[in-house]
């Protein structure tokens, strides 16, 4: 008898960027709008799953979506009440998150940008592959 197995691989194709600011979510997303000229608006919170009998863990989420080249910015909540979204990253307060193709100068940009805001410590990219818990980064 032969057997199929199936193997599951996670997208992550995209750019992760983990940021260290002493700010509230909205706040902070205020400042990078203004900075960047971008245009996150709040959207429905990233849930995770870490037990299938408890109820998920919620974290805030914040899109944006730019026409041109069709790239999706979300910044994320690391933290609530009850974790971490990605526990090993602990020190960590958010994480932009860019799916589609952005090129290394424009990604250049937006890491100075956000290292020049007084509220935000340090902003820098992280590769996805190498985090422990990156399947819940999944959007």
């Amino acid at each position: 008898m032969n057997k199929t197995y199936l193997k599951l691989s996670l997208d992550l194709d995209f750019v992760l960027i983990a940021i260290t600011a002493a700010a509230k979510d909205y706040m902070l997303c205020h400042k990078i709008n203004n900075s960047l000229t971008f245009e996150f608006e709040k959207a429905e919170d990233h849930e995770v799953y870490y037990n299938i009998d408890e109820a998920p863990l919620a974290f805030s989420r914040f899109y944006y979506f730019v026409e041109q080249g069709e790239v999706e910015y979300y910044l994320v909540s690391n933290r609530n009440s009850e974790g971490f979204l990605i526990p090993e990253m602990n020190k960590v307060d958010f994480f932009i998150i860019i799916h589609q193709y952005i090129d290394k100068e424009d990604l250049n940009f937006i890491l100075t940008r956000l290292n020049k805001l007084p509220d935000i410590q340090v902003a820098a990219q992280i590769d996805p592959h190498k985090l422990k818990s990156r399947e819940n980064l999944v959007m």
